[in-house]
């Protein structure tokens, strides 16, 4: 039996709306996030998860650097792989088809975290979830991320704006690994492995998805989880009734 992991003394009765769009380019996604932070950091009882892919794409953080870029100019037009530089900590990442993105909009005041706190609950969801793959993960003690067997399989990189978080966190789950060595993750000078790689299961996107928002509701507390499958500018707003989560 699976033993739950330990929940922080967050606050109690908290409602978490998530979006889970399959694929969602990469604008988009900066701009869905811009108006989640814009309403949670005017309401800090609400509480908004972003879980998607993207198209293929690098983005680079604060702390990155074009030289973890082998490709050149021309040969990333080619392959089609737009560079956009973000105000996220964290350096490099390539993003690909068979990842799953989960970017938490969270008042973390509200919460009772600092940033530090934030950073290193997000890497225990992570180190978490490959164990229930079969994988034994551990923090990387040299910048946000997670590794398994010497490898980062998930990258960390979050931003705060008065005190609400934006980004997150990116899992390789079953994407083609052969570009990671064109692409050092956050400078790392060995490739990025997969879920898939590293797990004597057979492990499918959905799946991971779905118990990425369990892990992540049960971490920080959230006790009530309303689910959408579709962009919210074709949604109301969300309302604070939801379904209780079942942990």
């Amino acid at each position: 039996m699976t033993q739950r992991p330990a929940q922080p003394d967050f606050a109690p009765e908290r409602a978490l709306t998530a979006y889970l769009l399959g694929s969602l380019d990469f604008d988009a996604f900066l701009a869905l996030q811009r108006r989640l932070v814009y309403d949670t950091a005017g309401d800090r009882d609400t509480a908004a998860l972003i879980l998607c892919e993207h198209p293929s794409g690098i983005t680079i953080g604060r702390e990155g650097s074009a030289v973890h870029v082998r490709p050149g100019t021309a040969e990333l037009a080619a392959r089609d792989w737009p560079v956009r530089w973000v105000s996220r900590g964290g350096g490099a990442m390539l993003h690909q088809p068979g990842q799953v993105a989960c970017y938490p909009v969270f008042a973390l005041d509200a919460l009772n975290l600092t940033a530090g706190r934030y950073v290193t609950e997000l890497q225990a969801v992570a180190v978490d979830l490959c164990r229930e793959f079969g994988i034994e993960a551990i923090p990387d003690p040299e910048r946000p991320g997670v590794r398994a067997n010497g490898r980062r399989i998930a990258h960390v990189g979050v931003a705060v704006h008065d005190c609400v978080s934006c980004f997150g966190l990116v899992i390789n789950v079953n994407p083609d690994l052969s570009p990671f060595w064109d692409v050092r993750c956050d400078g790392d000078p060995e490739p990025m492995t997969s879920l898939q790689r590293e797990s004597p299961q057979r492990v499918r996107v959905a799946g991971v998805r779905q118990r990425l928002l369990e892990l992540i509701a049960t971490r920080f507390g959230f006790t009530r989880v309303s689910v959408f499958h579709n962009h919210p500018a074709a949604l109301p707003r969300p309302t604070r009734h939801a379904f209780p989560h079942a942990s």
